[in-house]
């Protein structure tokens, strides 16, 4: 079939996805908003050789993705926004070489990120903002290089620093960790991020003081 875009939003007493959407095997834009009682996505998601997009925020029950989701091999977007039992993000995204925006908005049992993310090489945008049993950043985000954009960490209540190498994150332009209330130090290698035009810390309640280092971020 020649369908190229597919809009499902707003079924929200459904509780799966039609499997037959797996025969639109040239969709590139899928988006199932606000499907409240879905649980899994479509297991024959993979035949979606070709998709681009795929927007599955608002689906709050929805507890996991597939393991076959990483033979998306042409994904761009992936918005997981208010995704609230979703508790982990498969090892397979390894192979998503094309992504370029993660979007884990209020994913609010999501508790660690799969080391497999560092593969992620031309991503550009990831928003963790809202994860708020996340508790750390790994070492291993340091190795998303082509991240410009956006890294949103804003009300991760239980993440208390950053890795010492996201100083690595030299292309970031916004960096907003907003009411990360236990956060009690900035990693001094933020003063490598000669990149980042801004920089949000507002109700960092346990952060008790700025270090000189700030002062070498001239793009701020």
């Amino acid at each position: 079939m020649t369908l190229q875009k597919l809009d499902l939003s707003g079924f929200s007493k459904l509780k799966e996805v039609p499997t037959s959407i797996s025969e639109l095997t040239i969709l590139q834009e899928l988006t199932l908003w606000r499907y409240y009682k879905l649980k899994e996505l479509l297991t024959s998601i993979d035949q979606l050789m070709v998709l681009q997009k795929l927007n599955s925020s608002g689906c709050f029950e929805l507890k996991g993705l597939p393991t076959c989701i990483g033979q998306l091999m042409a994904l761009q977007e992936l918005n997981l926004l208010e995704c609230y039992e979703l508790k982990e993000i498969p090892t397979s995204i390894d192979q998503w070489m094309t992504l370029h925006q993660l979007y884990l908005f209020q994913c609010f049992k999501l508790k660690e990120l799969c080391a497999s993310i560092n593969q992620l090489t031309i991503l550009q945008e990831l928003d963790l903002s809202w994860c708020s049993k996340l508790k750390e950043l790994h070492t291993f985000i340091s190795q998303l290089t082509t991240l410009q954009k956006n890294l949103l960490v804003e009300v991760c209540d239980e993440l208390k620093e950053l890795p010492t190498s996201i100083g690595q994150l030299t292309t970031l332009r916004k960096l907003t960790m907003w009411q990360s209330s236990k956060l009690k130090e900035l990693s001094t290698s933020i003063g490598q991020l000669m990149a980042l035009q801004k920089f949000k810390l507002l109700g960092c309640f346990e952060l008790k003081e700025l270090p000189i280092f700030i002062g070498q971020l001239m793009t701020l």
